[in-house]
């Protein structure tokens, strides 16, 4: 059974029963069903069969879990785009995907600058009405002609990500990657729950991470390929979560660094977390300090993985049966391949395989890009011990990982620098407990103008995701140079390490 024909077995098992809760009301199989097949009737009737790919704006919404389930289920490709981002950043990325058709909710369709961006293209509104939940928006009626217009066959799908070679660009995952990542993810955590033939479970899995992300996207499917209801939330908020937990009893639950953290700053009563044998996180690097005290405090084993959009998923990770036997001894380790995955650490010039616990840049070679796959770089600084347990020591680029997202900093640097008034501006990442880093910004300006902290802080969010933003900007008289006039990056860092910007009261917070 591919994973389109699991997926729709899985919506006819019981169209009654609760598929997805959110907001204190239960979604039944049932509608999710309405929605994919009122969304696949839709685009049947515009001539954009299966491969198509369709863009889809996705907020953390059942009515976007049905329409991700309508284009997966008919054989297209879905198109992710980020609702969240900047209306600058959101418009040129619709005028430059060009797609044939776009679905949004209706508070994306009254953003002018979506219906703008997507003129041309065949508009569709998610309305949430059972008895009507897909909708034609008006003037967009038609498919637009645009370079995506030739079908995707095979591609489940494109997602926007910066990739190993630290420059953004869209990855097409295919169907058959995407199977096997769940497969395997189900083989490495559930024991091989992901039997041939689908039945729907009582236990309710919890999603708090955007859908928009890897992370949340596979964390859906996986739990919807397994018949596991899921219990949505719109973002990761202490509260919120707790009472899901309460009401839920989740043995296991996924979370990110940074939500991990709140939750030990938060003083969370052990009692309220009773229900929970296991604790998975990954998508940035988890302190092992903040394990160690998570584990300490709640009794709960924490078990990170390690995996990338490009890999469709988790590549390595830890098992509740490797942490019995190994946790204590190989804390701070990311874990051991997954089934089908091969790990290997290289010199970064010769490419030859280094010796176990020697520095190099990690390969990957997995069964989910395809039979024959040939090894992958990675940015990422690894070892491999002896035992195959992996351990991350850092990125040979200058990525900065915001609690589970990636940020550029030249990309971050070139929005700031469209403000008439800067002349040239730096970005570079510094520590922080919650959500493991944050970008920081220092500017020098055009001699004469004048600009503070708080305003570039407002340009910038109207131009990039808000994850993208610096956390703080300050204003200098000069950016730090080496002998050769590069920026110096060590200089920015005093910059900020010591509090001396020159100007302090043009600090943005």
């Amino acid at each position: 059974m591919d994973l389109a024909e699991r997926l729709r077995a899985v919506l006819d098992i019981d169209p009654a029963a609760g598929a997805v809760e959110f907001e204190g009301r239960w979604h039944g199989w049932g509608e999710l069903r309405a929605t994919a097949d009122a969304l696949a009737t839709a685009l049947d009737d515009a001539g954009l069969g299966p491969g198509t790919p369709v863009g889809l704006l996705l907020r953390n919404a059942p009515p976007l879990i049905g329409a991700l389930l309508g284009l997966l289920t008919s054989d297209r490709c879905a198109v992710t785009l980020n609702p969240h981002e900047g209306a600058e950043r959101l418009a040129a990325d619709l005028r430059e995907l060009a797609l044939p058709a776009l679905v949004g909710v209706g508070q994306d369709w009254e953003r002018p600058e979506v219906r703008t961006s997507a003129a041309g293209s065949l508009g569709l509104c998610l309305t949430g009405d059972a008895s009507r939940p897909v909708e034609i928006v008006s003037g967009l009626g038609r498919p637009g002609p645009g370079p995506h217009r030739e079908t995707m066959p095979g591609v489940a799908i494109e997602m926007l990500t910066s990739g190993t070679t630290g420059r953004p660009k869209r990855v097409r995952l295919s169907y058959a990657a995407l199977a096997h990542s769940i497969g395997g993810s189900a083989a490495h955590y559930e024991r091989g729950k992901d039997g041939a033939r689908p039945t729907l479970r009582r236990g309710v899995s919890i999603v708090n991470a955007p859908l928009v992300h890897v992370s949340g996207i596979f964390r859906t499917l996986l739990s919807i390929a397994g018949g596991r209801p899921i219990a949505l939330l719109e973002r990761f908020r202490v509260e919120p979560w707790l009472e899901l937990i309460g009401r839920h009893r989740p043995a296991t639950v996924s979370l990110v660094p940074a939500a991990v953290k709140m939750l030990l700053d938060a003083d969370v009563d052990p009692a309220q977390l009773s229900s929970l044998k296991a604790v998975v996180s990954g998508t940035a690097p988890l302190p092992p300090e903040h394990g160690e005290a998570f584990e300490k405090r709640y009794g709960i084993p924490v078990l990170t993985t390690y995996g990338a959009t490009e890999f469709a998923g988790g590549v390595a990770g830890w098992s509740l049966a490797d942490w019995r036997e190994w946790g204590e001894r190989k804390r701070g380790s990311v874990g051991r391949a997954h089934p089908g995955c091969e790990l290997r650490v290289v010199d970064p010039d010769s490419g030859e395989p280094r010796p176990a616990g020697e520095e190099g840049l990690l390969e990957v070679r997995s069964a989910q890009l395809g039979p024959g796959s040939e090894w992958t770089r990675t940015t990422d600084v690894a070892a491999l011990d002896g035992d195959g347990f992996l351990w991350i020591r850092g990125r040979a680029d200058s990525a900065i990982i915001r609690g589970g997202f990636k940020v550029l900093p030249p990309e971050v640097a070139g929005v700031l620098e469209q403000h008439p008034a800067v002349r040239e501006a730096a970005v570079i990442g510094l520590p922080d407990e919650r959500l493991g880093q944050v970008p920081v910004a220092a500017v020098e300006l055009v001699e004469g103008a004048a600009v503070n902290a708080g305003e570039l802080q407002a340009f910038a969010r109207e131009r990039l995701a808000a994850y993208q933003v610096p956390a703080r900007i300050r204003v200098v008289e000069r950016l730090p140079r080496t002998p050769s006039l590069k920026v110096s990056q060590p200089g920015i860092r005093q910059l900020f390490e010591a509090g001396q910007a020159g100007r302090p009261d043009r600090e943005g917070a």
